[in-house]
């Protein structure tokens, strides 16, 4: 009989849970309405859920004026955050403790002279906020990206919350020999690296593979991509509707990891009609997410 088995690490983290609580308690106590700076998270149905519980998405600081305004989990500029606060009459800072780190970290390379690398995605809501904290930064996408750069004496990166560290230290391969100093702030979220380290884990060992979370979520693609890398089976899905019966066809070992934007309800939906599709029995997994110090 097959079985079906979470990954040890999974699943919404400290971060998410947080900036979910916060804005939950505030729409049950505020008196006017209630909106976020973009999406809270990337996960569209919890966006939607909110929504139907009356907290809309606002797209721009100032679209709405009075009310309340929460800035969201991938944090913003600080230009952002000054007209969020003249246009509201109140903002809730829901920004991931681990984001915060990473916009500290890019002030300090600016201020002691670094010629500030920004390694992640670009057009990212969390990198387009990084840099508001570094005017002048340079976003690399790619390790290979830094090979066409023309670099100063002190260069200092900051990273992505959801980046790997395998993928940051070949960036830094390519860095060095040609400038007099590299400085990194490792500003990689340690609930990422935990949700990567055991998605590769249960991958190298399953016949199948789904991940679970938003597709604009930058740390389930990443996931999905280090699922893909081991189990070529490995579907990414935001819905227990999107499940096919034909991918689970002569698997034994089911394998289910979730982004650090998908809340445990959504996981236990997930298996639970991968178990009404299969007839695959679950195999217990020790509880995760909860232990997080801090999301990224």
């Amino acid at each position: 009989m097959p079985t079906i088995e979470v990954a040890r690490e999974a699943g919404a983290c400290y971060g998410v849970n947080r900036a979910l609580e916060l804005v939950r308690k505030a729409a049950a106590q505020a008196e006017g309405p209630i909106h976020t700076l973009g999406p809270l998270i990337h996960n569209p149905t919890v966006v939607a859920s909110l929504a139907q519980g009356g907290v809309t998405v606002a797209g721009e600081p100032d679209e709405y004026h009075g009310g309340t305004l929460v800035l969201r989990t991938h944090g913003v500029t600080p230009e952002e955050e000054a007209r969020a606060r003249d246009a509201a009459d109140s903002v809730l800072d829901a920004t991931c403790p681990f984001v915060v780190r990473a916009h500290r970290a890019a002030e300090t390379l600016t201020r002691e002279g670094y010629q500030v690398l920004v390694f992640g995605e670009a057009g990212h809501p969390e990198v387009m906020g990084t840099l508001g904290h570094a005017p002048g930064a340079t976003v690399v996408e790619r390790p290979e990206d830094a090979d066409a750069l023309e670099l100063g004496r002190k260069v200092g990166v900051v990273v992505q919350t959801t980046q790997s560290r395998a993928r940051l230290a070949e960036l830094v391969r390519r860095l060095l020999g040609r400038t007099d100093e590299v400085r990194v702030m490792d500003t990689i979220c340690e609930a990422t690296s935990e949700r990567q380290a055991a998605a590769a884990e249960l991958s190298a060992r399953a016949d199948a593979m789904v991940v679970i979370g938003g597709r604009m979520s930058a740390n389930t693609r990443r996931l999905a991509e280090i699922c893909a890398g081991a189990c070529a089976r490995t579907h990414h899905i935001e819905t227990p509707d999107e499940l096919d019966p034909a991918w689970f066809a002569g698997a034994d070992a089911i394998g289910v990891t979730a982004g650090a934007s998908t809340p445990q309800e959504q996981i236990d939906e997930v298996v639970d009609a991968i178990r009404k599709l299969t007839g695959a029995t679950c195999v217990d997994a020790p509880a995760t997410g909860e232990k997080d110090a801090a999301q990224g």
